[in-house]
């Protein structure tokens, strides 16, 4: 197909798409990143697309029918972005809760990705999982996600049903669940301490256990985070799974069945 003004709603339609995931996906919708940068490189994809997937004619009515499928194609590309993106999240719960527990809790930063304030141990996490995205390509698969969509749903043939609320509920519960995983060594460990700590305010009351606990915990939870610091891949893996996962089923949600 050859770019005329004749079919340039058509392209229009895929610079939206892909901009909408772009802006929103992990990696891509990092805040460093320069709007330039992210406009050219959507604009880069959405012309590969034109020329390489099979595109038929759209259908619309007026202006206000082309204003609805240029809505209905950003939603269907931020939806993608941005469910692929929530399961980022996890890894500041996590973080969170692990903190809490040693003793870090009071001391937060600036997460560049998810632009909320967070622990120590959560920016570590996300560092690394981050880097590993990269490492492993991840960027990649999502790029083929959100193209291979356009085989999937058409251009504005995107679905919006009442039962989507039901992904996310699934995913919180995931969202518990793999949080949990990632926190037990260390909320083990602490349990120990407590456990141990209780034993000797019994034994030698005269002792400050308070002073002497924020110590030991802090010790037990950097040895800890230390000794699991192996586990970062295990980590990224429950944190990628979760990102495709979500990527393919909010797809096959908007798909005209």
């Amino acid at each position: 197909m050859t770019l005329t003004l004749d079919n340039f709603e058509i392209f229009f339609l895929i610079i939206v798409r892909i901009s909408g995931f772009i802006y929103t996906a992990p990696l891509f919708s990092l805040r460093n990143i320069p709007v330039r940068v992210k406009a050219g490189f959507s604009i880069f994809i959405s012309i590969i697309l034109f020329y390489t997937i099979p595109i038929s004619s759209i259908e619309y009515i007026g202006v206000i029918g082309f204003a609805i499928l240029v809505i209905k194609e950003a939603i269907a590309g931020a939806l993608m972005g941005l469910f692929s993106n929530i399961a980022y999240h996890i890894l500041a719960f996590a973080g969170q809760i692990i903190d809490m527990e040693i003793g870090f809790s009071m001391i937060n930063q600036l997460d560049p990705v998810t632009r909320i304030q967070t622990t120590i141990t959560a920016n570590l996490y996300g560092y690394l999982v981050l880097l590993m995205m990269v490492i492993t390509n991840l960027h990649h698969y999502l790029i083929k996600a959100v193209i291979d969509s356009y085989k999937v749903i058409g251009i504005g043939q995107a679905i919006f049903p009442p039962n989507m609320y039901q992904l996310m509920v699934r995913f919180i519960i995931d969202y518990f669940i793999i949080a949990m995983r990632i926190v037990m060594p260390v909320f083990a460990a602490i349990l120990v301490v407590n456990m141990v700590l209780g034993v000797l305010a019994k034994v030698a009351p005269q002792m400050n256990m308070f002073a002497i606990g924020i110590q030991l915990k802090v010790f037990v939870g950097l040895l800890v985070l230390y000794m699991i610091i192996g586990l970062v891949p295990s980590v990224a893996d429950y944190i990628f799974n979760e990102m495709m996962e979500l990527l393919r089923t909010i797809i096959g949600i908007m798909r005209r069945h």
